[in-house]
């Protein structure tokens, strides 16, 4: 019998947490997203004070209430 080679295995744990890191790292280059990345990809949370850095540079934009909605939920994430 024939197998499908069009069929994808499975993404592994990292893979999938790769690809969330990934997506979640749009928008940063060079060491913030390094930095970012790293700290994403451990298996150790991040500390309230890398996270707050995190929502504030994915903040920028935002302001008034919207800005302090997005934090809310941002900083609650995780």
């Amino acid at each position: 019998m024939k197998e499908c080679l069009s069929a994808k295995p499975a993404m592994t744990a990292q893979q999938e947490k790769m690809k969330a890191c990934n997506t979640d790292a749009a928008g940063k280059k060079g060491d913030e997203r390094k930095a970012f990345m790293k700290t994403c990809l451990s298996d150790k949370p991040m500390t309230q004070q890398e996270k707050m850095k995190a929502c504030n540079t994915e903040a920028t934009g935002k302001k008034g209430d919207d800005r302090k909605a997005f934090m809310k939920t941002c900083l609650s994430a995780k």
